[in-house]
C-alpha cells in the first residue's frame, strides 16, 4: 500500500500561482511513477501531469503544457505540481496518484490521495 497526502491548495486570483505537494508513505516511493489528476464539479476526473520514477521523463495534457510543472524529490518522498498563470477554469480538486508506470487513465490508477482544492477567482 502507498498512502498519499496532498497539500498546498487554496484560493488564488487569476494569473496567480500555487505549488501543490504530495507526500507518500508506505512502500518505496521511488518504485512508483507519480501523477496529478483533477476533477471539477460535475466533470470527470482528468489527467494533468505525470513523472517517471527517476524524474527523467514528464508528460502533460496539452492545455497545461507551459503553465504547469511536475517534479519530484525521492529523498523527501514528495511529488510537486507547480501551477502558474492560473485561470478560473483550473478550479478543481487536484489528486495525487501513484502507479508502476505513467498512466493517464484514472481507472487504471491503484493509489490515490484524498485531493486538495484549488479555487481560482476571476
Amino acid at each position: 500500500q502507498v498512502q498519499l497526502v496532498e497539500s498546498g491548495g487554496g484560493l488564488v486570483q487569476a494569473g496567480g500561482s500555487l505549488r501543490l505537494s504530495c507526500t507518500a508513505s508506505g512502500r518505496t516511493f521511488g518504485n512508483y511513477a507519480m501523477g496529478w489528476f483533477r476533477q471539477a464539479p460535475g466533470k470527470e476526473r482528468e489527467f494533468v501531469a505525470a513523472i517517471t520514477q527517476s524524474g527523467g521523463f514528464t508528460q502533460y495534457v496539452d492545455p497545461m503544457k507551459g503553465r504547469f510543472t511536475i517534479s519530484r524529490d525521492n529523498a523527501k518522498n514528495t511529488v510537486y505540481l507547480l501551477l502558474n498563470s492560473l485561470e478560473p477554469e483550473d478550479t478543481a480538486v487536484y489528486y495525487c496518484a501513484a502507479a508502476v508506470r505513467i498512466t493517464t487513465t484514472p481507472k487504471a490508477i491503484p493509489y490515490w490521495g484524498r485531493g486538495t482544492q484549488v479555487t481560482v477567482s476571476s
